[in-house]
């Protein structure tokens, strides 16, 4: 009786360890952008608290015919954001004027947009529990 217990239980806890660590592609397709010059950063956040300060991946890519796209892979369930700016001059940072307003066009994810500041985690975040694309305008 007690090596069935034991078999069962290690049974159970091997398959929610499986099912926990469920990974899935995020395809992201860019456009909007109003020249091929430069590059374009691309930033995967998966939580409020790390929102536009760390990512927790991140691309650099090439712009060709005014879009780009990104694959993200292995990303395990939950819920994420994305960020993204053009960085036209190639200076490989995010050229801001005055208040931090950014100069280089950017792109969140569902297209959020920041009143008086960035945009909010609540209004750019997405869940993530299978394979999805996403399409964000750069402008």
């Amino acid at each position: 009786m007690q090596k069935l217990a034991l078999t069962l239980i290690l049974f159970t806890t091997t398959v929610l360890c499986a099912v926990g660590q469920d990974k899935h592609t995020i395809t992201v397709n860019f456009s909007g952008m109003e020249s091929d010059k430069g590059k374009l950063y691309v930033a995967l956040y998966d939580s409020k608290e790390t929102f536009l300060k760390k990512d927790f991946k991140g691309d650099i890519v090439s712009v060709k015919d005014k879009k780009a796209t990104v694959v993200f892979k292995d990303i395990p369930s939950g819920v994420y954001a994305i960020s993204a700016f053009h960085d036209e001059n190639n200076n490989k940072k995010m050229d801001t004027r005055i208040f931090g307003i950014p100069k280089e066009p950017v792109g969140i994810s569902n297209d959020a947009k920041g009143f008086m500041g960035p945009p909010k985690y609540k209004d750019a975040k997405f869940l993530v529990d299978k394979n999805i694309e996403l399409a964000i305008n750069v402008n």
